[in-house]
């Protein structure tokens, strides 16, 4: 392990230092790079050199550094222009990449990957250079600077139509807004705005440009109307012109959505879409990403915000156009709040880790912990494994035992239950060899444990800092677990095996000494138990001593914390429920209840449901479902009611796929709102003909309603099936 030499504190910014000098924590080489070289907001390659984008005060300076090109692979390939080396290590059973090739430049460097991946070999072989710069020389991006100090533009543009090939397809205008006071919205002839959105870029000099939608909307939009228009769309900080990149993976939880990614020179794009969607993981708060929906859900929206459908932008332009430059405006504002709530956490991963903040944005958990294991192992001079076959191994414990309305609701869970047991019972990979993963596991649980007090013990832009900081710390504590368990290179089956059974057997353990003490659990799921205390634990301050007193039986090192009370908990099955705060707030967990494929009247029916059930007022949910069965069939719900929102993807335009027939008049990455036809095909909601299928609405009413079953003891007496409901009309008096 490296020597851990101290950042000293910087209490009074410096001339060649950003405005406010990021306060300083004790410096772990392993965790934030061998180089400490501060205020770095870009690297690019050039030729044979890496371009470093410094920060001094209110400028960006460049220097170029020499820089060649590497990889990492199981077998030496002599090749012109190709150094090798032959790394330490030993193989434990894996096979091991023990050779690195240095490379004279990016020819040499692509030969040597095409002729590797022609033999079948197994590799390490980065694209970019920037990543491949930044993890052999130990720098990272942003050091001594807070996430305040970062210049970010933000963008969005109006235009005629949806896509930029269409007839009459034309740029209306385009609204900036940046960090530093900045805002216009520019105007006139198509031509003259994308000039004016050019020299503007280059005069701000921004080092971040954000939009919502900018990678699948904005930015394609804008390079197609310019290269029609015949404007170089010269947006980098060399005067290069905007690419737009191949497709790939935005990591989002466990899924992940194709994007095309762009590329300005010496700067960050950032889509707060995509960022919104990674933020939303694990609270589930938001029915939809759209900007202005998110943004409301969120709270950030202003309370005279202007809301415009885009049909009529161009016609009130004309007439108003006041009123559409303040929308555009807002547009902006909301966008920059977007990016305020998700984006700190990987500015501040980035002082860490070797990567650009536009990679960090969309790569997952696990392949930055990767990064991080990786530069060690590199700067070492210590060979890598190549990964474990992944097999099946058991997962999180989860189980219900009551459902139904259960009042006066208490949760507890383990503090980080998995990392808490790889350090309490010194569970790592086999393969770590240098002894990496557990000591920076540590040091990361102790730097959050440090960032969070900080955060309670300041106020204002030093508090946002270190809370930043710790959020950041806090989601790479979180992925050492699922990284044994992943396609990377220390990854470990065996290891991920102990933790999960470990966690199974404590959480139980929780939950029996619940339940021994007088409480009734209603459901545990991987960390946390839900229960109902017992009737003599009354206050706040009773439940939080009752959790301490259950946490008393676990072992040293492994921590049960008291996380919220509940006036009553809607409990379905496993991992569907809903909380009620005893502010009124509702908490939706699992898709049984919220989903955002649900068409319009389903979402409005469960929500109401849970609202009466919440309640005590079963009755009125089968009133309900009987009112709106009937409205469904004499054709008296609203066809915006009955129809969904559809994205056209790459599938949707196989021709054995359900929206086939509509995808083909459509963009990928466009919405769509559909509606079933009562043969059986879907239709487009502004192409609706008074020939909804009602049969097919009404059996999806009634799978709505069965998500609540069992919360009924007499679901089927009290919810007529489909068939019945429909016989009844034929038959008055049925539901009487």
């Amino acid at each position: 392990m490296y020597e851990q030499p101290a950042l000293p504190l910087l209490e009074e910014p410096a001339g060649d230092t950003p405005n406010t000098a990021a306060p300083a924590i004790e410096y772990d080489p392993v965790l934030f790079g061998k180089d400490p070289t501060p205020f770095i907001v870009a690297v690019e390659a050039t030729n044979h050199h890496i371009r470093l984008f410094v920060r001094e005060g209110g400028r960006v300076r460049t220097h170029d550094e020499p820089f060649r090109p590497w990889l990492l692979t199981d077998t030496m390939m002599r090749m012109q222009g190709v150094e090798w080396q032959e790394l330490a290590g030993a193989s434990s059973g894996r096979r091991m990449l023990k050779y690195l090739a240095r490379c004279d430049d990016r020819e040499a460097f692509e030969s040597l990957r095409r002729a590797l991946r022609e033999e079948h070999r197994e590799l390490i072989a980065y694209g970019s250079f920037a990543r491949q710069y930044l993890m052999w020389s130990g720098k990272t991006l942003f050091k001594g600077m807070t996430f305040d100090d970062l210049h970010r533009l933000q963008l969005d543009i109006e235009t005629t139509t949806l896509a930029p090939d269409q007839p009459g397809a034309q740029v209306l205008m385009i609204a900036l807004s940046d960090t530093r006071g900045y805002e216009a919205v520019l105007d006139g002839d198509e031509k003259g705005i994308l000039e004016q959105l050019v020299e503007r870029v280059q005069t701000l000099d921004p080092d971040v440009i954000e939009g919502h939608n900018l990678f699948g909307f904005d930015l394609p939009y804008l390079v197609a109307r310019a290269e029609a228009m015949g404007v170089p769309l010269r947006l980098g900080r060399d005067g290069s012109e905007l690419r737009i990149g191949a497709p790939r993976q935005c990591i989002i939880g466990a899924n992940s959505r194709t994007f095309r990614p762009a590329f300005a020179f010496g700067r960050h794009l950032i889509d707060t879409y995509l960022s919104v969607q990674r933020f939303d993981i694990g609270r589930g708060d938001l029915e939809s990403y759209g900007l202005k929906e998110a943004t409301q859900q969120l709270g950030i929206a202003a309370p005279d915000r202007i809301y415009l459908e885009r049909e009529q932008i161009a016609e009130l332009w004309r007439t108003d156009p006041e009123t559409v430059r303040r929308y555009c405006l807002q547009d902006v504002h909301e966008t920059r709040r977007l990016a305020d709530l998700t984006l700190p956490t990987e500015f501040y991963q980035c002082q860490m880790l070797p990567d650009t903040l536009q990679n960090l944005a969309t790569i997952g958990t696990g392949e930055k912990a990767n990064l991080l294991f990786l530069r060690a192992y590199l700067a070492a001079g210590y060979a890598i494994p190549t990964p474990q076959q992944s097999r099946e191994y058991p997962g999180g414990y989860t189980e219900v035992r009551k459902v139904g309305l259960i009042p006066r609701i208490v949760k507890a869970d383990v503090e980080s239950l998995y990392p808490s047991v790889m350090l309490k019972y010194a569970i790592k990979p086999s393969a770590d060899h240098l002894n990496v993963f557990l000591p920076t596991l540590e040091r990361l649980r102790q730097l959050r444990l440090n960032a969070k007090a900080r955060a309670r013990k300041t106020q204002g832009a030093e508090a946002a800092y270190w809370d930043g900081l710790q959020n950041s710390f806090k989601i790479l504590i979180n992925s050492y677990y699922g990284y044994l368990a992943a396609p990377f290179n220390f990854n470990d089956f065996d290891a991920a095996e102990q933790v999960t059974l470990t966690g199974q057997e404590l959480v139980k353990q929780i939950a029996d000494e619940i339940e021994r003490q007088g409480g009734q659990v209603v459901e545990i799921d991987t960390d946390g138990v839900y229960f109902q205390p017992p009737d003599a634990v009354k206050t706040e301050a009773d439940e939080i001593a009752f959790v301490e007193r259950v946490g008393a039986v676990l072992p040293e090192g492994i921590r049960l914390a008291y996380d919220g009370r509940y006036k009553a908990m809607l409990s379905l099955k496993t991992k569907n429920y809903v909380l009620q705060g005893y502010d009124g707030k509702l908490t939706f967990k699992g898709a049984s209840l919220r989903s955002r494929a649900d068409e319009k009247f389903g979402r409005e029916f469960l929500n109401q449901a849970i609202q009466w059930l919440l309640n005590g007022e079963p009755e009125k949910v089968v009133a309900e479902y009987q009112r709106l069965a009937r409205l469904i069939l004499n054709g008296e719900i609203g066809i915006e009611q009955l129809c969904r929102r559809e994205r056209i993807t790459q599938k949707s335009k196989q021709p054995n796929h359900p929206l086939y027939s509509l995808a083909t008049r459509f963009q990928i990455g466009d919405y769509i709102l559909v509606y079933r036809r009562r043969d059986g095909s879907l239709g487009l909601l502004e192409e609706y003909a008074d020939d909804e299928d009602r049969e097919h609405y009404v059996d999806k009413l009634y799978k709505f309603a069965a998500r609540l079953e069992p919360l009924f003891d007499d679901f089927e007496a009290r919810f007529p099936k489909p068939q019945a409901i429909i016989q009844a009309e034929r038959q008055p008096g049925l539901f009487d």
